[in-house]
């Protein structure tokens, strides 16, 4: 009987709002739009809240209620996860109103919509790059708002995200090894493989690859040396060996230890043996 009476009472309510939302939409009275537009936003009905909002921007121009309508309907497009549209509207509100009482909060979830648009790590990244500058444009505005955590964590997972694009890059041209199809005008796939995974902890010194990045470059200084001719070999042996310590100083307790110990045994056996051939 309580769930029946339940029923009863939420269809009530339910069948009310609709009733306000018609009409609201047939009436040229603003002020009534408004409200019905507030009393839809509030209760999660968001594509009935904007389509009433968009009806009283301009009308009500200049007004507080201009400024909250339009920041409404950025956050209206947000909840239903039109993220561009959302973040088109967000940003219309804070040129228009640059020190207005949603400023910081339109600024944070236009940001976020880019974040959430940020494509996966085999796509292009143009949008993850824009990401991070409207991030970091936030930070710049507010270094010390209360979403700065959320911030600064957006932009590392973006990052990783960018180092991932890389990593994937640089174990193709490994995976290529010898194979000279793609290396028309000279080169090799292990030279590329290692600029481009030092490339990326050079600009990326924190993220959670840096072992494997390392890793990736100590294997393909070993493969490089062993491909090329004995007038760079040696030279190449020597650099793989250099790579060895500075990998081994950094990752110590390294879960490719193993391998990275059976690459510096190869390498050093080698090169003693040069020096006691000359």
């Amino acid at each position: 009987m309580k769930k029946y009476f339940g029923f009863i009472l939420l269809s009530s309510l339910l069948l009310g709002s609709c009733n306000s939302y018609n009409e609201a939409l047939k009436t040229t009275d603003y002020d009534y739009k408004y409200e019905v537009a507030k009393e839809c936003y509030a209760a999660g009905r968001f594509t009935q809240a904007y389509q009433l909002l968009e009806e009283v921007v301009v009308p009500f121009k200049g007004s507080d209620r201009a400024e909250e309508a339009l920041y409404m309907i950025g956050m209206c497009h947000y909840n239903l996860r039109d993220y561009e549209t959302s973040s088109l509207f967000l940003d219309r509100y804070v040129k228009t109103y640059p020190k207005g009482d949603y400023t910081e909060i339109a600024r944070f979830y236009s940001a976020r919509g880019n974040f959430l648009q940020s494509p996966d790590p085999r796509l292009d990244q143009s949008p993850t790059y824009s990401a991070i500058n409207k991030l970091q444009e936030f930070l710049d505005f507010y270094p010390y708002s209360t979403r700065r955590e959320d911030v600064n964590d957006m932009i590392f997972q973006l990052q990783d995200r960018l180092v991932q694009k890389e990593y994937d890059a640089a174990e193709l041209y490994y995976n290529l090894g010898s194979y000279t199809g793609n290396c028309m005008r000279g080169g090799s796939n292990y030279e590329a493989c290692i600029i481009t995974a030092e490339n990326a902890l050079r600009s990326y010194p924190y993220t959670n690859l840096r072992e494997d990045l390392s890793m990736m470059v100590l294997r393909a200084r070993y493969e490089l040396a062993t491909q090329s001719v004995e007038d760079k070999a040696d030279e190449r042996y020597r650099q793989t060996i250099d790579e060895y310590y500075g990998f081994k100083n950094e990752f110590p307790d390294s879960k490719y230890m193993k391998e990275a110990n059976n690459i510096f045994k190869r390498a050093n056996a080698r090169v003693k043996k040069s020096e006691t051939e000359s």
